[in-house]
């Protein structure tokens, strides 16, 4: 008699698994620099540490379950009502709600590739199929692509901007353009994790856009510009219907006090941030100019990373780059990530890239 065990799903069987960036290891008598998690470099804002210690203190109770203060303070730096929010442990937590909410089986989702690794995990869960659209050659999104990619079976498109690993932004004309061309019953997701950083004239601003097309989601974070990573708060601005969907699928208490806490508090000091922020965008520019000198392609990049397509090499590179203390983020085959860190930290990137051979 053969005896068989609790079988899972095959969707669920078959999913990736997620690679976060590796922290490097502790090397007697070497700095190491964590360059592979778009991580904010800065440490906490004092006000907003303060407000989060606060919020410890109470951590033998439950945290609000509505998020009351969080929303308001959104409602009030977005002009949105509170009833278009939903929260969760970061975006990308927001987004498995939101595929749960309108996917299953049988059904497409539509996104470019490469980007945010999340994606095929999060389609996947719900038992739904990617639709992959490959980058242009400047690994940018193909919104044409994109949009005939879109068929009867399609419940759900993504468009990252900018784009991570690779770096460039979709401007707000195109975007517009892009959505006009998707039926109106087919959710449009707009992932703005590194708005704050782009520094194009025509930049996205999905919550305008999700005003004007009941369809549109905007998708934003506090990991990023606000340097919340380590309490993972997420949220979504979207029509009430669309909203309270991803309220309805998002885990009982999962946006903890300490998180709504930090989280009002950067909304608060959010002008400090950014001054932070315009640093790091500085930075940017300063790696990018080098990178480029050196005689590397690297893509237009508008969030706190760059891009460096180094396809069968990349593996050899990431070896090299962790040698020198710093870890990168690859993807083999195609590239490494790189994240714009501590400036003495990016001076040992660029160290390694012009002794590496390209």
């Amino acid at each position: 008699m053969t005896t068989t065990g609790p079988q899972v799903r095959p969707a669920i069987a078959n999913i990736p698994a997620y690679v976060p960036g590796r922290p490097p290891a502790p090397r007697p008598g070497v700095t190491t620099y964590k360059l592979s998690s778009n991580e904010n470099p800065n440490p906490p804002l004092p006000g907003v540490l303060a407000a989060a210690v606060e919020a410890a203190a109470a951590m033998n109770r439950y945290p609000d379950m509505g998020c009351t203060a969080l929303y308001a303070a959104l409602s009030e730096r977005l002009d949105v009502p509170t009833t278009d929010l939903a929260a969760g442990t970061g975006s990308v937590a927001v987004l498995y709600h939101l595929l749960q909410a309108f996917c299953e089986t049988g059904d497409e989702v539509v996104y470019a590739w490469r980007s945010f690794e999340a994606y095929p995990i999060a389609v996947a869960v719900t038992g739904a199929a990617s639709v992959q659209v490959p980058l242009t050659a400047d690994a940018r999104h193909d919104l044409d692509a994109m949009a005939a990619a879109v068929t009867d079976r399609t419940k759900v498109v993504i468009v990252c901007t900018p784009n991570n690993p690779t770096g460039p932004s979709v401007g707000q004309a195109e975007l517009e353009a892009f959505i006009a061309k998707v039926p109106s019953h087919v959710v449009v997701v707009v992932d703005e994790a590194y708005r704050e950083f782009v520094r194009i004239d025509d930049r996205t601003d999905a919550v305008d856009l999700y005003r004007r097309y009941p369809n549109v989601v905007a998708m934003r974070t506090f990991a990023k510009a606000y340097g919340l990573a380590g309490f993972r708060v997420g949220y979504v601005a979207a029509a009430e219907p669309i909203a309270k969907a991803v309220r309805a699928c998002a885990l009982p208490f999962g946006v903890s006090s300490v998180a709504q806490a930090a989280a009002v508090a950067s909304l608060a000091h959010e002008a400090e941030l950014l001054e932070r922020v315009d640093g790091i965008v500085t930075e940017r520019g300063r790696v990018v100019e080098a990178l480029r000198s050196q005689g590397f392609d690297v893509p237009d990049a508008q969030g706190n990373f760059v891009w460096l397509g180094l396809g069968d090499r990349t593996v050899e590179f990431a070896a090299a780059a962790e040698q020198a203390g710093v870890m990168v983020r690859p993807f083999a085959g195609e590239g490494a990530r790189v994240s714009i860190g501590e400036p003495a930290g990016n001076d040992v990137l660029l160290e390694v890239t012009a002794k590496f051979t390209h």
